[in-house]
Formats: C-alpha cells, sequence, structure tokens
C-alpha cells in the first residue's frame, strides 16, 4: 500500500534543516523535529527508519541543492576564469546564508558523529573536484599560472572563502557591537569586499611564483 503523502516526509526534512544547525547530530531528537513540523511522533517513523537515516537526508538534501547549483556555474560556457570567479561568488553567498549548518556539520564531524563524518567523506571531494577542474583547465587555457594543484586550492579557500564562514560566526549581534558588525559587514562581508579578495586572488594565480618565493614557501 503505497504511504499517504500530505508532504509529510519535506515537512519534517524542513524541520530537520531549521533544527540542525542549533541542536546538531546528538541534540536532534524525533520529538523536536516532529513537534517542529507539527506532526505525530509516529509519522517520523513511519517515513525514516531512523533518526540517522532521517539526518543523513536532512544533510544531503543540502547539499545536493547547493552542488547543483556549482555545477551549473562550473560547467556553464564561457571563459575559465569567469566561471571560477562565479563558482566562488556563489559558494561565499552560500557560506554567508548557510554557515550555521556548515560549521555544525565540520564540529559533528570533529566530534566523531558518524553522519557527519560520513557526509564530510563522501561529499567535500565533490565540490573540490569541480574547482581544481576548472583552475586545470584555466592553467591549460594560459589564464593562470601552473602550481601544485592544492597550493593553489587551499590558497582560494583561505584567501577568499575562509574569512566569510569566519566573520559570519564572530559578527556580533546587540546594539553594543554595531560598530565592529559594520566593519566586519564592509570589509569582509560585503558583495564589494568579497570581489575585492577574489581580484586579488585571481590576478596572484595569473603569475607563476619565483624562484625566491618558492624557497621561502
Amino acid at each position: 500500500m503505497p504511504r499517504p503523502s500530505r508532504n509529510l516526509d519535506q515537512r519534517l526534512l524542513q524541520s530537520g534543516r531549521r533544527l540542525y544547525p542549533r541542536l546538531g547530530c546528538a541534540g536532534l531528537t524525533v520529538r523536536a523535529v516532529a513537534d517542529d513540523a507539527g506532526v505525530a511522533p509516529g509519522m517520523f517513523h513511519y517515513h525514516f527508519d531512523s533518526k540517522e537515516a532521517f539526518l543523513r537526508q536532512v544533510l544531503q538534501q543540502f547539499y545536493d541543492e547547493v552542488y547543483a547549483r556549482l555545477s551549473e556555474r562550473v560547467l556553464a560556457p564561457g571563459e575559465p576564469l569567469a566561471r571560477l570567479r562565479g563558482a566562488l561568488q556563489l559558494i561565499a553567498a552560500v557560506l554567508a546564508e548557510h554557515g550555521d549548518t556548515i560549521r555544525r556539520v565540520l564540529a559533528d564531524a570533529d566530534a566523531g558523529e558518524p553522519v557527519a563524518q560520513a557526509f564530510m567523506r563522501a561529499n567535500v571531494p565533490r565540490h573540490l573536484g569541480l574547482l581544481m577542474g576548472l583552475l586545470d583547465e584555466a592553467e591549460r587555457a594560459g589564464a593562470v599560472a601552473a602550481q601544485p594543484p592544492w597550493r593553489r586550492m587551499s590558497f582560494l579557500i583561505g584567501g577568499v572563502l575562509a574569512p566569510v564562514l569566519v566573520a559570519s560566526r564572530l559578527r556580533p549581534q546587540g546594539p553594543a557591537a554595531l560598530p565592529l558588525a559594520a566593519e566586519l559587514a564592509a570589509q569582509v562581508l560585503s558583495p564589494e569586499a568579497l570581489e575585492a579578495r577574489i581580484d586579488m586572488a585571481l590576478h596572484a594565480l595569473t603569475r607563476a611564483p619565483s624562484t625566491e618565493e618558492l624557497a621561502h614557501g
């Protein structure tokens, strides 16, 4: 017999996505999800085999949506550096909007939560592979200098993307913190700040390091 729909499974998944950043793998309970979705706990067990299976679907649904958007940017027609700029813009936007979810996944994986660790193993190589492939394409086109792939990948992550994740977490709340919040917004999180970091990073990637720089790198 087919299960009654009423989109209850999607309501539960949406609740899981709302609650996960605050509660994490350990704190996210069936009761909390059911209460947030406005359904009886029995409906959770009707649609999902276990809390772990539910968490896997919550995280994978989130990631697959982001990955589809990133793939579209990376694989679109056009010059590789223009597509790389678009990919970095998108990832930065995701980090700014969903930083709480991403930080929670990282914390859960570091704490040894099996669902988070399996999620990281399965998915982190996917978007890194897209970006590294695009950088290789740019190198073949002569748009960037030859570099070891992880050297330039770590440079982009550290110089362009990581500040968004860090600053969005450190941005203070409340009237007393407004001056610092404004500085962070303007100098790290604003579109202008992001474009400036991307410009600096792409400029750096176009030139080969000197022998002296390599010796000290």
